[in-house]
Parts: C-alpha cells; sequence; structure tokens
C-alpha cells in the first residue's frame, strides 16, 4: 500500500499523512482485523452487541462533550444547538474550558423490530462517535482539524442512511448546506428530530440553526433499480462537496445499490465521499471495497491518523475525471 508523503487536501478533507491508499480489498481486510484482533480485550464491559446506543427508549438525550481552546472565543460562536459551557480542572489542576451539546432524538424502537430491513430508526454509536471526532477536532484545534473548517462552512454535505438525523443536528452549524437522507420510512422520523431541535424547523430563517437543513428521501434500492438515464431526477441535489456515508456498510443485500448510489451522487473532481465503517463481519466489509474499488476513476484512502478508535474504520474516496 502508498502512504502519503505529506499532508493532502481535498476540498474540506485534510488527509493525515499516515494515511494509506487501498487498491485491494483482501489486503486492506486482513490488515484491518489483524490490526483489530491485536487491539481485542477479553473484558465483558467492552463488548459493544450490534452497536446501538439504546434501541428501548422513545426519546434519547445524546450529549457530545468536548474541550474548548482556552484562548479562542471562535469555538463558542460555532456551537450547535442545545449546548451548555462546562469548566473543569485538568490533571494539573488548571482550569479547562469545555463545551456540552444535548441533542434530543426521538426513536421508533417498534419499527426496528416490526418492518423488514429497517436499522435507522434507532441511534448507533458509530454516528455519536463521528460527531464527537468532528466537534473535538474543530473545536481543539480547527488549523490541524482533518475537516477544514473554513472551507467546510462554504459546502454542502449529503449523508446517506441518516437514520435518525444526529449528524446533521450536531455538524450543520458547521457548514454550508446539509441535505440529510433516508428511504421513504424513515423521512418523517428525520423530520421530527430536526423540528425537536431546531427552532421553527423547516421554516427558520437564515442564519437561525438548522436554516440550512434539508431532509430528502433517497432510496438507494430504488436508485439502482431506476435506469441511469432517469436517476439525476430521483437525486436533484445541488452538486455535493462532501458526501457522508456512516455505519451503512452492513449488509450484503444492499451493497450494490449503496456502491451505485456513491457513484451516481459524487461529481468526479469534486465530491470528497467520507465512508465510517464498524468493523463487524469481513465478508461484508470486503464485498464492499471490492465493488467500490471496480468502480472507474476512483482513488480510495484509509483514512490515517488515529482519529477514531477501534472497532472503526474511516475510508475516503475520490473519483478523477475518466478521459
Amino acid at each position: 500500500m502508498d502512504s502519503l508523503m505529506g499532508d493532502a487536501s481535498r476540498g474540506a478533507l485534510r488527509l493525515p499523512r499516515s494515511s494509506e491508499l487501498v487498491e485491494d480489498a483482501d489486503e486492506e481486510v486482513f490488515l484491518l482485523y489483524s490490526d483489530l484482533q491485536r487491539n481485542v480485550h477479553s473484558d465483558a464491559a467492552d463488548f459493544r452487541g450490534l452497536g446501538y446506543v439504546d434501541s428501548r427508549t422513545d426519546i434519547l438525550t445524546v450529549e457530545l462533550e468536548f474541550q474548548l481552546p482556552r484562548q479562542s472565543n471562535s469555538a463558542a460562536d460555532l456551537s450547535p444547538p442545545s449546548s451548555t459551557g462546562r469548566r473543569r480542572r485538568n490533571k494539573k489542576g488548571q482550569k479547562a474550558d469545555r463545551k456540552v451539546v444535548n441533542i434530543l432524538l426521538a426513536q421508533d424502537k417498534t419499527a426496528l423490530r416490526s418492518r423488514k430491513g429497517d436499522t435507522g430508526s434507532v441511534l448507533w454509536k458509530a454516528s455519536v462517535d463521528f460527531a464527537q471526532l468532528v466537534l473535538r477536532e474543530i473545536h481543539a484545534n480547527p488549523v490541524d482539524s482533518f475537516l477544514d473548517p473554513s472551507i467546510l462552512k462554504t459546502q454542502h454535505v449529503v449523508e446517506l442512511g441518516a437514520g435518525t438525523g444526529l449528524l446533521a443536528i450536531a455538524l450543520s452549524p458547521f457548514v454550508g448546506r446539509y441535505t440529510v437522507t433516508d428511504i421513504k420510512d424513515l423521512v418523517p422520523l428525520l423530520r421530527k428530530n430536526m423540528t425537536l431541535n431546531f427552532d421553527g424547523w423547516p421554516d427558520c430563517l437564515d442564519p437561525t440553526p438548522g436554516s440550512n437543513v434539508f431532509v430528502e428521501e433517497v432510496d438507494w434500492l430504488v436508485l439502482h433499480s431506476t435506469a441511469a438515464a432517469q436517476r439525476l431526477r430521483l437525486v436533484a441535489f445541488e452538486p455535493i462537496d462532501l458526501l457522508l456515508v456512516v455505519d451503512c456498510v452492513y449488509h450484503p443485500s444492499l451493497l450494490p445499490a449503496l456502491v451505485e448510489t456513491i457513484d451516481c451522487l459524487a461529481t468526479p473532481e469534486r465530491t470528497v465521499v467520507l465512508v465510517v465503517v464498524e468493523l463487524r463481519a469481513d465478508d461484508v466489509i470486503r464485498e464492499f471495497l471490492e465493488m467500490w474499488l471496480q468502480r472507474p476513476g476512483w482513488e480510495i484512502w484509509r483514512v490515517g491518523g488515529g482519529l477514531l478508535d477501534k472497532p472503526y474504520v474511516m475510508w475516503s474516496g475520490f473519483r478523477m475525471q475518466i478521459k
């Protein structure tokens, strides 16, 4: 595998120096799971199960906490909704500023059990951990954040398979436009969660929090079964700068449609795709990578820097213009 000689940027994404080019799915899966096994603890407290946060609660309060830079007030001006400040002491007894973001999320726990294939009706840990990562990076040291805040603020972010919509609520204050998508059955839940966290949504006016958030239906299976010439009418978005795919690689039957959707939505030489995967079934992850690598023009990097702890991997994809 090739590694970066130095930090590289594409759009708002800054690839850390330790990022590696992915060229072979078998090799990538072997490396990922070998490393995962070395870091697995036998303690039962480390067991994550399927990755739900709490599938038995109708309304969750999600608390995201991160440290603020003491020398700057800029981070406080970029806070997501429902946030409060705290001051704690670090190990040396010095005071440290922290920001706590409280997000209310409705779940449809009945749908999880009764609607076949519906996993997005409850919150999953991967979304919480990724939101925590982005907020921590942007607030703690925006100069070195793997997502450049100054560029991100101008960009159109689209999220696939958004489920409860946590990431849209947490990250929309940092982007130009955030389009959150999922299947038709989950659109009402997404809308409900936007109204729980953004006063007046969807009619709130700029620059009110939530005014840049839009909920749209995107069904990968429908798109996959639609003739290529007709697909753009299903996803008539403004050009996408950053496409987020967080914890969507889990069922082999959905993989062809997911890869087709990524390929369809990505504008060559513009769209950066960021895929976050929890390492569950290795055969499913191998199949996803094989399908993605087979698409013409794609360059895929494993994002280095130890940004997310195990059991996650984060890949960045960028499609070149095919001449």
